[in-house]
């Protein structure tokens, strides 16, 4: 299993009433028709709730967890209306690669980095060293996942994966992650009140999900504990070195690099399938933004994120381990190019085309059903840009006189409608 990319968390503060003095607290207004139908579906929902966790112990019994520990991490859970809410008032619409990377390697996040790997280095070069992950690419990883350890979470797991188990879309992957959860627990990891992140249930520093933290989170000063929701990151980092070596990474190969294609390129050599070693992308006229060849880092493919408009990246190897931590393009290019602004590259030289916009899942899957009407066949309407999509895309494209990059803009919609 893979950690998840946290969410930005605002958390806010409030004076309760019932914390102020009789003479002084306010009045309680009555409750609307409306809230009184609130607070009678969440009472509703916790007392179906609290039998579902009756019916769950014995689940959790069964995979080796004691009863004194499923007591004490259950101990004053309830159910959480709020976490519902979120999972299911995720928005349809995702950034475009530009806007997602305004953000993820804004001035200001390149900035901090530099300066949390200042304030660590001595600890990430122990990281580095230990695992052959470069101290930069850590550092990039919590830069995004936490801000550098400055938005972690303030959920309590235990509470947000058992409301998502026993309500939410995904119910049985959320009930493996809270096994994984009370397992964490009944290791001695953390007790239940500190185990706390993310409302989907990420934790700590670099947000791993109880699953991977089983798997994958290493006691690096061997204190007997895998503590990654300390103030302290050692544990979160090195687990995080930890997780992109077990899954390949080879220290001095870049993620990718940015390149510039030739006129006429064919754009059918676009895509992760596809790759060739530089030399040969040389050979038909890939260069790097200065001009020159890309040395030899292994075999690599070209990535064009924002179709022909856009930058094109030359991937290596490393791209994909990042896939591991999250499979998103858009995230393994924030990554990768954090590292690289934190190392003291410049930025992205190409530009973006930030006339296009973003198109909806339902517009996603109207593309589909045109193309194939037109008789570009995507094998199936699922809302998902897979290889038949994007092949399809191409063969409309090239139909029209567009440059047949695969890319499923709005233009292509709106000239399919």
């Amino acid at each position: 299993m893979r950690p998840i990319l946290a969410a930005a968390l605002i958390i806010g503060f409030a004076t309760s009433a019932a914390a102020l003095p009789e003479s002084v607290a306010p009045p309680k207004p009555r409750p609307s028709a409306q809230e009184g139908q609130i607070v009678l579906a969440q009472a509703t929902s916790n007392i179906s709730f609290q039998r579902w966790i009756d019916r769950f112990r014995g689940r959790a019994r069964a995979a080796g967890i004691r009863d004194s520990v499923f007591n004490a991490a259950f101990q004053g859970v309830r159910y959480n209306a709020d976490v519902i809410r979120r999972d299911r008032n995720q928005s349809e619409f995702t950034k475009q690669i530009w806007e997602y990377l305004d953000s993820a390697v804004s001035d200001t996040r390149v900035k901090n980095g530099r300066s949390a790997l200042r304030q660590n280095q001595r600890l990430l070069q122990e990281i580095e060293t230990r695992y052959g992950v470069e101290a930069e690419v850590v550092t990039a990883v919590w830069g995004l996942e936490s801000a550098y350890g400055s938005f972690r979470g303030d959920e309590p797991i235990i509470e947000a994966l058992a409301t998502l188990a026993f309500d939410g879309r995904r119910g049985k992957f959320f009930e493996s992650q809270l096994i994984a959860a009370l397992k964490i627990v009944q290791a001695g990891d953390v007790p239940p009140a500190r185990m706390r992140g993310s409302w989907a249930g990420a934790m700590g520093h670099t947000q791993f999900i109880p699953t991977s933290y089983l798997e994958y989170a290493v006691d690096f000063r061997r204190d007997g504990r895998r503590d990654i929701w300390s103030d302290d990151p050692t544990d979160a980092l090195a687990s995080t070195a930890a997780y992109l070596k077990r899954f390949g990474w080879t220290k001095g190969q870049p993620w990718g690099l940015e390149v510039v294609l030739p006129r006429g390129f064919d754009f059918s050599q676009t895509g992760e399938r596809v790759k060739k070693s530089p030399s040969q992308w040389a050979a038909i006229g890939v260069r790097d933004t200065r001009g020159g060849r890309v040395p030899d880092h292994g075999r690599a493919s070209i990535l064009l994120p924002a179709g022909a408009d856009g930058a094109a990246f030359m991937i290596f190897n490393n791209f994909h381990v990042i896939e591991r931590y999250n499979a998103a393009d858009a995230y393994v290019i924030g990554v990768g190019h954090l590292s690289d602004r934190i190392r003291g590259d410049g930025p992205i030289r190409a530009n973006w085309p930030r006339s296009d916009r973003n198109l909806r899942f339902a517009e996603k899957k109207e593309m589909q059903r045109l193309l194939t009407a037109r008789g570009f066949n995507t094998q199936g309407v699922d809302g998902i840009i897979g290889p038949n999509t994007v092949q399809a895309i191409r063969r409309f494209q090239n139909s029209q006189g567009m440059t047949p990059d695969g890319y499923p803009s709005y233009d292509v919609l709106k000239r399919l409608r």
